[in-house]
């Protein structure tokens, strides 16, 4: 089978297409022909080394944690899906002809092959991150990075939960941000000014979507440093915050999206979608951190 591999730490050139050998569905899993899949932060920061004390590489690695395409192979134990069933969700080595998946859900037919590759880890990562926080009715939620995939995901499902949502992004994603059901800001220095100028009440809880560095001004918002969540930034801990860590409720909050987009109540953005081949670009892409919603890989670029 063919996948996208690297077998050194390095810049977004040391990525290629080879051959590796076959993965199968081990007991709770599926294995999918991959459709597409996407690019996530966590993967350029692995290939680039920046995590390698926290997520050391055992190389060659195939990069991607979410995919979609269509059920080839069921683990033992497996209930409720099919060979032929088209699906999307996470996992690991998702770059690839082939990808076994741990989480979930089926593709929704109004939903585009290239939505459901960039949903996957975006939406079970807003969800860990939700449900650390508690957010609920009566929050008011503050999502840094708002218009990136975690943060778009956030939003809706926070929304859906019935909170208030308040997000930071550049000005040109503002729009953007009202239609999924948020009151924009801009990030950076005052912040905390800025939010309180919009009339929405003190902050309950932070989820830094973003991982860049903010949590030092995001701490500030909040009564307790506990009620900010970085999906990404290990440093949260010195600041007393937190980092997601609780245990992947995949099958649940991507059921919950797909039943959502069904509806017309969800939403995935695609930047842009590139062919496996060009993953160099698409990783040099994510690592800009300015992408509005996801950079998708097309594995099949027929199908798309």
């Amino acid at each position: 089978m063919f996948a996208l591999t690297y077998d050194e730490y390095g810049p977004a050139e040391v990525l290629r297409v080879g051959d590796i050998p076959e993965v199968h569905a081990g007991p709770g899993q599926v294995r999918v022909e991959v459709v597409a899949s996407s690019v996530n932060p966590i993967d350029w920061k692995v290939r680039a080394g920046y995590l390698k004390d926290v997520l050391p590489a055992t190389f060659p690695v195939v990069p991607g944690v979410d995919a979609a395409g269509v059920v080839d192979e069921v683990g033992d134990g497996v209930e409720g899906v099919a060979v032929g069933d088209k699906v999307f969700g996470v996992g690991s080595a998702t770059n690839a002809q082939y990808a076994v998946l741990d989480g979930w859900a089926r593709k929704p037919e109004g939903m585009s092959w290239a939505e459901a590759a960039g949903a996957g880890l975006a939406v079970e990562t807003a969800a860990r991150g939700l449900d650390d926080l508690g957010v609920g009715t009566g929050s008011t939620l503050l999502v840094e990075g708002a218009s990136g995939g975690v943060g778009s995901a956030a939003v809706q499902l926070a929304r859906q939960r019935g909170a208030t949502v308040i997000g930071t992004a550049s000005e040109a994603n503002h729009d953007y941000l009202r239609s999924l059901g948020a009151t924009p800001t801009t990030y950076g220095p005052g912040l905390a000014d800025r939010v309180a100028g919009l009339g929405l009440g003190p902050v309950t809880a932070v989820l830094d979507a973003a991982g860049s560095g903010s949590i030092t001004d995001l701490v500030t918002l909040v009564a307790d440093p506990r009620d900010v969540v970085s999906i990404a930034d290990y440093t949260a801990a010195a600041h007393g915050a937190r980092v997601v860590r609780s245990e992947p409720r995949a099958m649940e909050a991507l059921q919950t999206f797909a039943d959502g987009h069904a509806r017309g109540a969800f939403r995935v953005e695609v930047n842009q979608v590139l062919p496996l081949e060009q993953s160099a670009q698409a990783h040099a892409l994510s690592e800009t951190g300015h992408v509005r919603g996801k950079v998708v890989l097309a594995v099949r670029p027929g199908f798309l």
